[in-house]
């Protein structure tokens, strides 16, 4: 029996038609202890949960909302998943900041690995950190919000 549990839901789309709401690029990503994951990104990041589909003790979809919009999907790996080729713990995801202070801050006191501290890039004017959650993913935080395209 498949049970389906749903922390929160956002509206729905109707089949077949497309709605912009925030971002469009949503990073997908696969772990071997979601729930562990899921409450790691909401203390040490801020992501907030949108929604969470389990069956027994797996979460097979999630979905965590970033305050800036967006967000990302994650999922515990199994072998029947369409991201079965994707080994657990592999990424990496960058976050446009305003604050990369405060959020080098949380990350820490939240035990995130940092693996670069927060420094000023002044090839492209940037101010941020890299740091990696505890499944080994790599998060990096900044002030530059990419090149605009003329």
């Amino acid at each position: 029996m498949t049970e389906t549990t749903s922390v929160q839901t956002g509206p729905s789309v109707p089949s077949g038609r497309f709605t912009q709401q925030g971002a469009v690029i949503w990073p997908t990503l696969v772990y071997r202890d979601a729930r562990a994951i899921i409450a790691f990104l909401e203390q040490a990041f801020g992501f907030t949960t949108a929604a969470c589909y389990a069956e027994g003790d797996t979460v097979v979809h999630a979905e965590l909302s970033w305050p800036g919009g967006g967000g990302i999907m994650l999922g515990e790996y199994r072998e029947d998943m369409a991201l079965s080729c994707q080994p657990p713990g592999a990424g990496s995801i960058y976050i446009v900041v305003a604050d990369p202070d405060a959020a080098y801050a949380r990350a820490q006191a939240a035990g995130a690995n940092i693996t670069r501290e927060l420094r000023d890039e002044t090839d492209y004017e940037s101010r941020g950190f890299v740091c990696r959650d505890p499944e080994g993913v790599y998060w990096s935080f900044g002030t530059y919000g990419g090149a605009r395209a003329e």
